[in-house]
């Protein structure tokens, strides 16, 4: 990643060139054009949701990086709400429009890379990693106005140090050094949370339960509960320099917790009380809104808090492919579990969201307020105060000169 925003360009070709092949997938073998799209345009979602966040995590000031780094889950809340409104039959859902819809993304797309265009390079990235100061002052000027940068000037310088003292941070490296273990495993952790919390299976089930529900057309019901994903999201853009990630994360999960719980008494208890299916319908969008007020927007900002300049971009690159490898896992088993489990399908997620709380209650600090050097202090003191005794204190000799080197 030599560049932030000339990689974000690089990669914005590839949803254009996807979406274009979807959209033109009526013209030729449509299988062939509409499987390549999507390959394509896969390939850019795990690539921008990795360069995105960090891009944004590296530009934002201290006080604002939570709530700017929830935007990026606020745009794909919002995307998917326009896709599901645009996917209507009337609309853009038809015989004859379909593929205009598979293809509009490409247009959204192209817009992104003319705006790019406009945006300033990080300074963070400028300063540390390229030595940049002087563009580094301009790109701060930029996006800060007249503010006084002195102390994010000096923040940087401190923080470029600490960098000059580390070697190039490979993935192995992430994973072999005991300096980054802690931080790689709340890394990892916060993403699985947020995909085996239960979030795509309430999707994939939400319309069957709306139909149970008595709902006569559950498409709007299911269009209501992106209403609601993206209402909330915006919500969470206030709420998480307010009350802090660690604190949001948790109250999200423990809402969703009993969610689940609530949800499965009123699938169980369906045969019996009819009314029970719309208690289910209820806790469809109770899930939801505790998932967009923690567990939704948090994983995909948190992880570039975590790490410094240097071993930043691969611990978002291994976290990013741990969100969607857990969200293909979700895809291709959720149904074998649900045919399996019944309508106890659910406490399955409950028991996960439960390890999940306890999780993030004892291992995941809060990163509100702090800078990054603050932040990789904190879990180098934890992991320093995790060695006891004389062969610890060999091993906290030998990391502390790797540090020095």
């Amino acid at each position: 990643m030599n560049c932030r925003v000339k990689a974000m360009l690089a990669v914005n070709v590839l949803s254009i060139t996807g979406n274009l092949l979807m959209g033109l997938a009526k013209f030729g073998p449509s299988h062939i054009l509409i499987i390549a799209g999507r390959a394509i345009t896969g390939l850019y979602c795990g690539l921008s949701s990795g360069l995105v966040p960090m891009y944004v995590g590296e530009i934002s000031p201290t006080a604002l990086r939570g709530a700017l780094g929830t935007l990026h889950q606020l745009a794909i809340v919002t995307g998917i709400l326009i896709s599901q409104v645009l996917g209507l039959d009337f609309l853009l859902g038809s015989d004859d429009m379909w593929p205009l819809l598979l293809g509009l993304s490409g247009a959204a797309a192209l817009l992104q890379f003319f705006l790019l265009l406009l945006c300033p390079e990080s300074p963070r990235y400028l300063y540390i990693k390229l030595g940049k100061v002087e563009e580094a002052k301009k790109c701060l000027k930029r996006l800060r106005g007249d503010c006084d940068s002195t102390k994010e000037i000096a923040e940087m310088e401190k923080e470029k140090q600490e960098a000059a003292s580390e070697k190039k941070v490979s993935i192995r490296k992430l994973f072999s050094s005991s300096s980054y273990r802690q931080p790689v495993i709340v890394a990892l952790m916060v993403q699985i949370s947020q995909q085996f919390s239960g979030i795509n299976a309430i999707f994939y089930y939400s319309t069957n339960i709306f139909v149970r529900a008595g709902v006569d057309q559950p498409v709007y019901a299911t269009i209501g509960v992106g209403v609601v994903n993206t209402v909330f999201t915006v919500i969470a853009v206030f709420l998480v320099e307010k009350t802090g990630r660690r604190s949001l994360f948790i109250a999200g999960l423990i809402g969703m917790l009993a969610s689940a719980v609530a949800m499965t008494v009123g699938l169980v208890l369906l045969s019996t009380f009819a009314w029970m299916s719309y208690v289910s319908m209820v806790t469809v969008f109770l899930f939801v809104i505790f998932f967009e007020v923690g567990p939704g927007p948090i994983p995909w900002f948190i992880v570039a808090e975590l790490f410094s300049q240097g071993p930043r971009p691969a611990a978002i690159a291994i976290a990013g492919f741990c969100n969607w490898t857990c969200n293909f896992i979700i895809g291709m088993c959720f149904q074998y579990i649900a045919d399996l489990c019944g309508p106890y399908v659910f406490m399955t997620f409950a028991v996960l969201l439960f390890g999940f709380i306890l999780f993030t209650h004892f291992k995941v600090p809060e990163t509100k307020g702090k800078s990054f050097e603050e932040i990789s202090a904190e879990f180098r003191r934890k992991g320093r105060s995790a060695i006891k005794g004389p062969k610890a204190a060999t091993e906290l000799e030998g990391l502390r000169g790797s540090q020095e080197a």
